[in-house]
């Protein structure tokens, strides 16, 4: 039974049976805890946690899984992988036990003509927990078990819970026996290589307090509704019912296996290592896919650091298979058909998928040229030294130069014999780490001892903002630095660093810049704001510089911001969102937020994207954004859980950290998202948004800049002036400008070609005098001489060739002419055959005018073209060439 047919079954066994059936989510977890979805019930977890009240009452799903603990440990043995299919069904506060004990029974032993999976039900055998008495009277009494085949395991084994205070519960595995040549009998408590877990049912009945590892924590009370999560793994499932001996000799792993042997000639089951390599391979480009369809691109950080590792993992071991090209176009075009019928989304996205990957491909190939050099270097050196560790500094070389992953370096160097000094390696990436983060500080602190600003937060608590609803407002000074130093008073001409109590300011943040202004106190001193930073959490630093008196801590200020400034902010800021929101609904989910600046009237949206945006598609969302403008949509933000802002599909930026409350902001119906800027009231309020262009920043990163409001306006003013002039240029209207530049431009071209052909004639109108110019060496007709200057390479090769032809072919014949283009010195030699059989080769010709010339070339022994630096030697350079013909001739 192929793997699409075991999915297809599951999801119509439950559906039949009162559940919904869940579409798998992304691999991209919404989860800020997880990078990945690692387990089938994350997508569920809001519903067993309580957070969210569940839709159903019954749900089952094939959930995409990827898991990377041990990502070293894949293809050395067949037990591990990355990416796996969990199928899931789920219960909340429906059956319970024994409803889901007769469910998976029923499916996994039903004939196969009837729907299920037509296992033997003498093969398998069930675990139970330790204490749990009930779920062994189920499986005994009401599904007839024999009890010998039913063994009670641990807290360890068979119970489960998430690790936090929160439902828990006992399980009970359904296991397989593969019979005795895989081992000793005895049931899976004795051998569970025989004895494959299949199935795995978990009993959320109980409620777990504070407590460590899978066994200390303890059971506070039952649980006021009971719910079922249970787990079977497909890839574990398809080994039993396709009878092969472990998961990568199933259908969806084996036929990419297939594929990598084709590429490099290499069967599997040859060797050991080799056989790793094919596993590898088969693993990571799956799992690659996979990964890219939901949006992962490569990168140096998080997921995308993920997906790069095990991108670059597969490339290198079809090159130590032997694979000398380019390899993961076809492994992608396999995968793609093999997980297509089950996921075909795959199909649909084909070509960005192919894309990404491609990209990495070539990248990982240049670098790992390089790198390879590199590190064979390194080896040779350390082995010479008579060591056994490469050094740390060699590896962070490899790394922050070359791009290899550390476990790569680790996989090469062992390889050669060698371990990795990887702590040397690691301290060197924390400097390069605290280095980059010491930069990116220093515009928030100043280069002042963060300290400083803990103390003022620890005896003043946090800034109050009060910029959302206020422009200006009374405060008290609560801390102020003086050149990054604590000062309890500042004076005119000082640049100073105010911390107040409360205050309007903006401080920089989520993409928008700071707000500026001044602070007045009551002593009549004023402060010019430059600048507002956040250099530890809660605590707004005002950056600027005291104007007039006399600033001490503790006195009264009133702050006020430039509102006009802090208007066009807004008006870029709310442009982002709806920017956002536009290019997610023209190319997809996958266009999520990466960054972005919002400046007085104008803007910068960097999002995920493999390949450049359309111009058609570009006009698309401006025409979408300003059509939102004109429909006057209101502005409105609120602050709710972070749970009940997931369930209204608030887009929330990954890598952001959020606490339990959160702000999002709304726009109208066409935008939500999870934001502490500030924002206009209604969409009216930012007149014109015009987009710019878009452009690369970074693999797999693009770039939209735009302009907001009146700057937009005075732009497209700017534009309409140009179109005015050519309007008077052309003599026609502006909607026929296209048409009339374009036929210009043609006009142009067709004169550009008819000069060019009179040139061409021209020059080889030439061609029969310079024959009858030939000199005779010893019966060889050699032909020199100098062209007009600005005669071009490809004119001036016709002409030699044209001269060459008008020689009688049984005379040896040399033609070597010159000119002189953009004041550079060029040369086209030719030979014709009887003139190669005495020894002149055009090659040979051409490279010693060259050098003459200053320069190089060289060329086929017929024809060869050369030039240099120096148009004055090119007398020189055709006496050379009649000396090397005078004494080979």
């Amino acid at each position: 039974m192929e793997s699409a047919e075991i999915r297809r079954r599951w999801l119509s066994f439950f559906e039949e049976r009162g559940h919904t059936v869940v579409p798998s989510a992304s691999l991209i977890a919404d989860d800020p805890t997880l990078l990945l979805v690692p387990a089938g019930m994350v997508p569920f977890k809001p519903y067993f946690l309580g957070e969210v009240k569940p839709p159903f009452t019954r749900a089952s799903s094939v959930q995409k899984c990827v898991r990377t603990p041990d990502i070293e440990e894949v293809g050395k043995t067949t037990r591990h992988g990355t990416f796996f299919q969990m199928c899931g069904n789920f219960s909340f506060g429906d059956y319970f036990k024994e409803g889901a004990i007769k469910l998976a029974w029923e499916l996994l032993t039903s004939p196969v003509e009837h729907g299920g999976y037509g296992l033997e039900p003498e093969k398998l055998w069930i675990t139970v927990y330790l204490e749990d008495d009930e779920a062994e009277r189920i499986w005994r009494d009401v599904v007839g078990v024999p009890a010998e085949r039913i063994q009670r395991l641990g807290k360890k084994d068979n119970y489960w819970s998430m690790g936090v205070p929160g439902p828990c519960g006992p399980c009970s595995e359904i296991n397989y026996d593969r019979g005795p040549e895989f081992g000793v009998e005895g049931g899976p408590a004795v051998n569970d290589e025989r004895y494959v877990e299949i199935w795995n049912l978990v009993f959320m009945q109980y409620e777990r307090g504070e407590g460590s590892g899978k066994e200390d924590f303890p059971i506070l009370g039952e649980l006021p509704s009971k719910n079922i999560d249970t787990g079977l793994g497909l890839e574990r499932l398809a080994m039993i019912l396709q009878g092969v001996q472990n998961m990568y000799e199933t259908d969806t792993l084996k036929v990419v296996i297939d594929k990598a042997t084709e590429l490099t000639g290499i069967a599997y089951g040859k060797t050991h290592d080799s056989d790793v390599s094919l596993r590898v391979v088969a693993d990571h480009m799956r799992t690659s896919v996979m990964l890219i369809g939901d949006g992962v691109t490569p990168g140096n950080e998080g997921r995308g650091y993920v997906l790069r590792r095990i991108m670059r993992r597969a490339v290198r071991n079809m090159r130590l298979l032997g694979a000398t090209g380019p390899v993961v176009g076809a492994l992608v075009d396999t995968v793609i058909k093999t997980m297509g019928e089950q996921y075909p989304e795959l199909e649909t996205d084909r070509k960005r998928i192919e894309t990404v990957a491609l990209a990495e491909e070539a990248a990982f190939l240049k670098a790992l040229k390089g790198g390879t050099n590199i590190l064979d270097t390194a080896v040779t050196e350390t082995k010479a030294a008579g060591g056994t560790i490469l050094a740390g500094e060699k590896a962070f070389l490899l790394h922050d130069t070359w791009g290899f992953p550390i476990d790569l370096t680790l996989e090469m160097a062992a390889e050669q014999g060698l371990s990795v000094d990887e702590d040397g390696f690691r301290r060197l990436m924390k400097e390069q780490r605290d280095r980059a983060k010491a930069d990116a500080k220093a515009k928030k602190t100043g280069h002042a001892d963060v300290s400083a600003y803990r103390e003022i937060a620890d005896a003043s608590g946090a800034t109050r903002f009060t910029g959302y609803t206020n422009t200006e407002g009374e405060s008290t000074v609560v801390g102020l630095l003086v050149n990054g130093v604590p000062s309890p008073a500042a004076s005119e001409g000082d640049d100073v660093e105010v911390v107040l109590d409360r205050t309007p300011f903006y401080a920089e943040g989520g993409g928008q810049i700071a707000d500026q202004g001044r602070i007045r106190l009551h002593s009549g001193a004023v402060i010019e704001i430059r600048d507002v930073q956040q250099p530890v959490p809660g605590v707004s630093v005002h950056k600027g510089s005291v104007q007039v008196g006399e600033v001490t801590v503790g006195s009264t200020a009133y702050a006020t911001i430039d509102v006009r400034r802090r208007q066009a902010i807004a008006r870029a800021h709310s442009a982002t969102h709806l920017t956002h929101q536009a290019l997610r609904d023209a190319l997809g989910p996958t266009a999520a937020q990466a960054g972005s600046e919002n400046q007085p009237g104008r803007f910068r949206f960097d999002f995920g994207s493999p390949n450049a945006v359309p111009g058609t598609v570009l006009m698309d969302v401006e025409q979408k954004i300003n059509e939102v403008l004109a429909r006057e949509l209101e502005v409105h933000a609120e602050v709710m859980p972070i749970d009940e802002a997931k369930r209204q599909g608030a887009i929330a930026e990954f890598g952001e950290k959020y606490g339990e409350q959160v702000r999002v902001v709304t726009i109208g119906d066409f935008s939500k998202e999870l934001c502490g800027g500030t924002h206009v009231k209604n969409t009216s309020a930012l007149g014109l948004v015009k987009l710019l262009g878009e452009s690369s920043i970074g693999s797999g990163v693009r770039r939209i800049e735009a302009l907001v409001g009146v700057d937009a306006y005075n732009f497209l003013a700017k534009e309409h002036t140009v179109v005015a002039q050519l309007q008077e240029l052309v003599k026609g209207r502006s909607e026929e400008l296209p048409e009339k530049i374009a036929a210009m431009l043609g006009k142009l071209k067709d004169a550009e070609k008819e000069i060019e052909k009179f040139r061409a004639e021209k020059v080889l109108q030439a061609a029969a005098g310079l024959v009858d110019s030939a000199k005779d060496i010893r019966g060889l007709a050699l032909v020199t001489g100098q062209v007009p200057d600005g005669t071009g390479a490809d004119d001036l090769r016709k002409l030699v060739l044209d001269v060459r032809g008008r020689i009688p072919s049984d005379r040896p014949a040399v033609v070597a002419l010159f000119t002189t283009a953009n004041g550079k010195p060029l040369t086209v030699i030719a030979t014709n055959e009887a003139a190669r059989e005495r020894g002149l080769k055009a090659g040979e010709l051409v490279r010693t005018a060259a050098k003459t010339l200053g320069g190089g070339g060289g060329g086929k022994p017929d024809v060869a073209q050369g030039g240099g630096q120096n148009p004055e030697a090119v007398g020189e350079a055709i006496a050379a060439v009649e000396r090397l013909v005078v004494e080979t001739a």
